[in-house]
């Protein structure tokens, strides 16, 4: 299973609801505060299916994309983008349904001056990001599945679902019940 340090953190999440689920390999990008000229080259470079992961140097007073800026990545079959930042164009981005997980909205621009590579690393609700990695995320936040550890995740995750969905919540509840009363008991508490 992932640990904590592959989730990003809970500033990172869906700007509109009820929340759209994302899914797939992360394509990096890095913007410096101010800027968002890569994240615009991006939506043209990613493949279909990609999820654009950009790290924005903490700015929060510069959008990065809008509207049209959506509407092209979801024409050219982005599936969704995870932004350590903001965007502007909510109700545009909201009616398409294009899934997009930032820190909030801002109407103020960013400006497009910063050449910047492509694929790189980067940091992205304090998780590190690399292109390829496996990006999930829906109302609950966005974990991140290292590429090489793709299948045994899945594995895990499967194995996990069909064991919670075999249980009724009688059976559950008897578990839980046990499992707490004897941690209390081995922590000396007595009712």
């Amino acid at each position: 299973m992932l640990g904590r340090d592959r989730v990003m953190d809970a500033g990172i999440r869906p700007l509109w609801g009820p929340g759209p689920r994302l899914a797939g390999p992360a394509f990096t990008v890095r913007c410096p505060p101010g800027d968002n000229l890569m994240l615009h080259a991006a939506i043209h470079r990613a493949a279909p299916g990609s999820v654009i992961v950009m790290e924005s140097g903490g700015d929060t007073d510069h959008a990065v994309a809008g509207g049209n800026v959506c509407a092209v990545a979801q024409r050219r079959g982005i599936a969704g983008f995870v932004i350590d930042g903001v965007i502007r164009d909510l109700g545009e981005i909201r009616a398409m349904g294009f899934p997009v997980f930032a820190r909030g909205i801002v109407p103020c621009p960013g400006g497009k001056a910063a050449v910047m590579p492509l694929g790189a690393p980067v940091r992205c609700g304090g998780v590190e990001v690399h292109a390829g990695d496996i990006v999930v995320a829906d109302e609950e936040g966005v974990a991140v599945v290292p590429a090489g550890r793709a299948g045994p995740v899945l594995a895990d995750a499967r194995e996990k679902l069909a064991k919670e969905a075999a249980e009724s919540l009688d059976e559950w509840e008897a578990a839980h019940r046990a499992r707490i009363d004897r941690i209390l008991a081995d922590g000396g508490h007595r009712d």
